[in-house]
């Protein structure tokens, strides 16, 4: 096949690429370039958007002896993922970048593209694993349940599956690490990222406050059970569902134990906080499903990840006007609207939606 390697300038998608080598394709490395200043997203090589992390990709590209290009999607992660993320924290609802630029950029943008070259399918370092089904492709969890990323995943279609390849799935990162070495690839011990690759500084709260301003003001902080004014904040995208810290309000609850951030209304700029236990939901509304397989018609027992490095949860999904309905065998905690609640049957995802309202 003939097969584009989307490659991060990261150790991940250096051996994926390598891998694809191996098995046979004509492989082209791709790096996206997601800004037109890549100091303004990020700098250093923390991140996917540096310099430095596209030198690292034409480097690992030049090894392996195949072709390599950067693609400026600058203009669309701007609009699709940048745009987004300070529209959904304006809302009062905390996103996942990764998993919206996983659908509009790499298996959305970049798959279109490569299908209108000609080419068969474009191969990542995600840690996934793809298998062929009795009705066509099927997602599962990686072996490494710790690098497993099949819930950024859940996004994808069957038809965006089909032109997939994850070279990593059946592989534990120290062993990924190892190959690059002994490949001679320089990213061998080329740190992960684990911040949001356009927040230069890792302040989310600073970024949206430059992004927001004049945007959404501040307001108080109320306890959600007395009503009292706790505290004020200076903008409401500095919270999210289940936060603890950085709630400045002064003074402990009378019964000593932490508030945490229940609830955020962002057109009165109202945060409304309370005990742990007030945290508990029990079900849960999802918007925009998208099916990895066929949508369920009927009620199915399963298991939803409500956060991308959250435990899974027994759980009943049934199919709804507005999406699905979720009703939780025992209780998740801090789950915040704006996050995708992805559905499994054993380790296979079924699909996603976005959590649009939670029921305590």
């Amino acid at each position: 096949m003939r097969v584009i390697a989307a490659m991060s300038g990261g150790v991940d998608s250096a051996v994926a690429a390598a891998r694809a080598v191996d098995a046979g394709h004509e492989v082209t490395g791709v790096h996206l370039a997601l800004s037109r200043n890549p100091a303004t997203y990020r700098s250093g090589s923390r991140g996917c958007c540096s310099i430095e992390d596209s030198n690292d990709a034409r480097r690992a590209a030049d090894v392996l002896g195949i072709p390599f290009y950067v693609w400026d999607l600058s203009e669309r992660f701007h609009d699709d993922v940048v745009v987004d993320f300070m529209a959904e924290y304006s809302a009062g609802r905390t996103p996942n970048p990764c998993l919206r630029c996983n659908e509009k950029i790499k298996f959305a943008a970049v798959l279109d593209r490569a299908l209108a070259l000609g080419f068969d399918a474009v191969a990542t370092g995600h840690y996934a694993t793809l298998i062929d089904g009795p009705h066509g492709a099927e997602l599962h969890r990686a072996v490494d349940s710790s690098k497993d990323q099949s819930y950024v995943l859940g996004v994808l279609s069957q038809d965006q599956l089909r032109h997939s390849i994850f070279p990593l799935g059946d592989t534990h990162k120290s062993e990924v690490r190892r190959e690059a070495a002994a490949r001679g690839l320089a990213v061998a011990s080329k740190p992960d990222s684990h911040d949001i690759c356009f927040i230069s500084d890792g302040d989310t709260g600073g970024w949206l406050a430059d992004k927001l301003d004049g945007v959404n003001r501040g307001g108080d902080i109320i306890d959600d059970v007395t009503g009292e004014t706790l505290g004020e904040h200076d903008g409401s995208w500095r919270f999210t569902v289940g936060q603890r810290k950085g709630l400045r309000i002064g003074r402990p609850a009378p019964d000593g134990k932490p508030r945490y951030v229940l609830d955020i209304e962002p057109v009165t700029g109202t945060v409304r906080v309370g005990a742990h236990e007030r945290l508990a939901i029990h079900g849960l509304t999802g918007i925009r499903p998208i099916w990895c397989t066929a949508a369920p018609s009927a009620p199915m027992e399963c298991t939803v990840q409500l956060r991308a490095h959250g435990d899974e949860h027994r759980a009943v999904v049934s199919p709804s006007a507005e999406g699905v309905e979720v009703s939780l065998i025992d209780p998740a905690f801090g789950i915040a609207p704006g996050q995708a609640c992805v559905i499994y049957d054993g380790t296979r995802v079924v699909g996603s939606a976005t959590i649009s309202a939670t029921n305590r």
